[in-house]
């Protein structure tokens, strides 16, 4: 009666899947960006899928204020579900996007706010690049139990995702009517 022994807590080490997930993603986006995309793909109109990355940006910038909130609230479960949600709709994304860079033609930029939107895009891609690792070791953190560590982690990645997933909403505003 009541004379079983639960199992210590076993940290685990996500650092080399951190490291190794952050250098194939990045590695993949940077090497498509310099691609040309295929001129004879018409299976289907590709340039839907910049809607559908913008929608998905969408989703995880909701998904992030809503687990911000519950963190605040000090709701771990809910917190929890929507760092999962915004995973998903990121995970959705990047699929979506390494189709629509391997598939298109670079877009260029053809309006009156260049300034606006050079900046903007690349305070996107850079802090995009950023936010792999960033995210990646925050989850880690908080699968391990680290709450400390997680929290400090946070900070900063919390921040960081919602300005990507915010700016890149934005960028899709700016260059959708140039496709």
């Amino acid at each position: 009666m009541g004379n079983h022994v639960t199992k210590p807590f076993k940290k685990r080490n996500y650092k080399p899947m951190i490291i190794t997930l952050s250098v194939v993603l990045i590695g993949a986006i940077a090497v498509l960006s310099g691609m040309r995309g295929q001129k004879d793909f018409d299976a289907f109109d590709v340039t839907i899928l910049p809607l559908m990355n913008a929608i998905l940006n969408s989703f995880t910038f909701v998904f992030l204020v809503c687990a911000l909130l519950a963190i605040l609230k000090r709701n771990v479960t809910v917190h929890r579900r929507f760092i999962y949600a915004a995973f998903t709709t990121t995970f959705f994304f990047l699929l979506t996007y390494v189709t629509y860079h391997y598939l298109a033609p670079s877009t260029p930029y053809g309006g009156d706010m260049a300034g606006l939107y050079y900046f903007v895009l690349i305070t996107h891609i850079v802090l995009a690049a950023v936010i792999v690792p960033l995210a990646l070791t925050s989850v880690a953190r908080a699968w391990n139990m680290e709450n400390e560590r997680h929290r400090k982690i946070a900070r900063w990645t919390m921040p960081i995702w919602l300005y990507v997933s915010f700016t890149g909403v934005l960028v899709y505003i700016l260059i959708s009517p140039y496709y």
